[in-house]
């Protein structure tokens, strides 16, 4: 696993990164800056800020502390995840070609093939990006963009940061990548070569299912400052409050994820242990197919486990009707434990297409509970 000296660091950043005490008042977390306007000293003269969709202080706040985690120089906080992504998309011209991940986030996929497609002419491939020569031979002379989660939603499979990244620039396209199931504790794909980063920080960063946000991250000064113009034209930017709730639950990431891996490592060992369960996704385990690539680009293996039960739907949807502290919701990523049915939830938009999911499969995020009750929890939902 990747483990070097920058996770001491990023301990130090988690809570520090990007902010520093209110220089009017002192106050250690940002303040709220509930406005929408600031006064002028004359017309186009002032402090920085103008209007609240342009730029707000405590959204700086956010931004600057997603973009330190991630290494960056420029971040961009949003309403939602979704959010964030189109807004990547505006970096497009016109009938440009993406090649996807073909296992993503159903709002991805429904944003991409439902939308994207009608309203701007874009054509999109859905490949195994898990093969770099699937890549390779899906780039066309318009390929302008390459989008991988990794690891995947649902099914968790890793793809290879370093090499997409040379195979996409090497075309002329910019590599985007959801980092949204790692987060930056575990992952920080602009170091691997990335272009953008994307996060739903309603999951990991804000950490406890109280807020909707999405972010961008950008390592090229005029990539940033292309993102930044589209923030501001488009405005689908996060409130004040929401990101202060962001900012908030950030600086309780690295603690949080120690222990969502923690967990998430004898969950799935339960499961797997399981007669009831046909197979568990999880890249922690030796014979995972991207393994060895999680151990060169991640610091651990995650809180999201996925797995298969034999009897096929009904019965996954008998577990997740049967547990008692998982609960039943999609998102994941908060501190609570959420079990669900990728089929009937989360991926319905790709029901009937080739990126539908197994019936079979259940999704956990798991939380930060009792690791004993964790583990009861799932086992006796599959008896």
């Amino acid at each position: 696993m990747n483990d070097d000296s920058s996770a001491q660091r990023f301990a130090t950043r988690v809570i520090h990164g990007g902010q520093r005490p209110d220089p009017l008042t002192g106050a250690v977390m940002p303040p709220i800056y509930a406005t929408s306007t600031y006064v002028q000293s004359s017309p186009g003269v002032h402090q920085g800020y103008d209007y609240s969709r342009s730029r707000n202080p405590t959204r700086d706040a956010l931004q600057a502390a997603v973009a330190n985690l991630e290494g960056a120089g420029a971040g961009f906080a949003f309403a939602s995840g979704m959010a964030a992504s189109s807004t990547v998309l505006e970096l497009l011209d016109a009938g440009s070609h993406i090649v996807a991940m073909h296992d993503l986030y159903g709002g991805s996929y429904r944003l991409l093939e439902n939308v994207r497609k009608r309203s701007a002419g874009h054509s999109v491939s859905f490949v195994d990006l898990t093969e770099t020569a699937a890549l390779e031979a899906a780039i066309r002379p318009t390929t302008r963009l390459v989008w991988v989660e990794t690891p995947t939603n649902p099914l968790l499979r890793v793809a290879d940061i370093a090499a997409l990244a040379e195979v996409a620039h090497a075309a002329g396209a910019l590599l985007v990548v959801d980092n949204t199931f790692a987060s930056p504790y575990l992952q920080q794909p602009l170091l691997l070569g990335a272009d953008v980063v994307v996060h739903s920080t309603t999951k990991y960063l804000g950490g406890h299912s109280d807020v909707v946000g999405g972010a961008l991250v950008a390592r090229d000064p005029e990539l940033a400052e292309r993102l930044a113009f589209h923030q501001n034209a488009m405005g689908a930017v996060s409130g004040p409050f929401d990101a202060w709730l962001t900012l908030r639950g950030i600086k309780t990431l690295g603690v949080r994820m120690d222990r969502h891996c923690s967990n998430a490592r004898a969950v799935a060992e339960a499961l797997r242990a399981h007669p009831g369960v046909t197979e568990v996704l999880w890249p922690g385990f030796f014979d995972h197919d991207g393994h060895s690539v999680a151990v060169k680009q991640m610091r651990d293996f995650g809180g999201m486990v996925s797995f298969r039960v034999a009897g096929g739907e009904q019965k996954a949807l008998d577990v997740c009707a049967r547990t008692k502290v998982f609960i039943l919701g999609e998102s994941l990523g908060g501190v609570e434990s959420l079990i669900e049915h990728p089929g009937r939830m989360t991926h319905a938009s790709v029901a009937g297409s080739e990126l539908e999911v197994p019936g079979d499969l259940v999704r956990l995020s798991v939380g930060i509970e009792s690791v004993d009750d964790l583990v009861s929890d799932v086992l006796q939902a599959l008896e």
